[in-house]
């Protein structure tokens, strides 16, 4: 086998936009950030945010109306 061919491992922090650090081992040199972490995203917090990028979620319940299912159908 040859020597020397895998990359260091070493320790680094991570960084995430909402103020959260841990440290992590990789092979990434310096610090990483990121703009979503555990601590923040809603699937481990157990809060819904809705994100609505320049108001397309109205548009489109103005558009196809804000009803669902059977009770859309009925409408009609």
């Amino acid at each position: 086998m040859k020597a020397a061919i895998h990359p260091s491992y070493n320790e680094v922090r991570v960084h995430c936009a909402c103020g959260s650090t841990f440290s992590t081992r990789s092979t990434h040199k310096g610090d990483i950030h990121v703009e979503i972490c555990s601590s923040c995203h809603p699937f481990f917090t157990g809060k819904q945010k809705l994100v609505d990028t320049a108001g397309r979620v109205e548009r489109f319940r103005r558009k196809y109306g804000s009803g669902t299912g059977a009770k859309a159908a009925e409408k009609k």
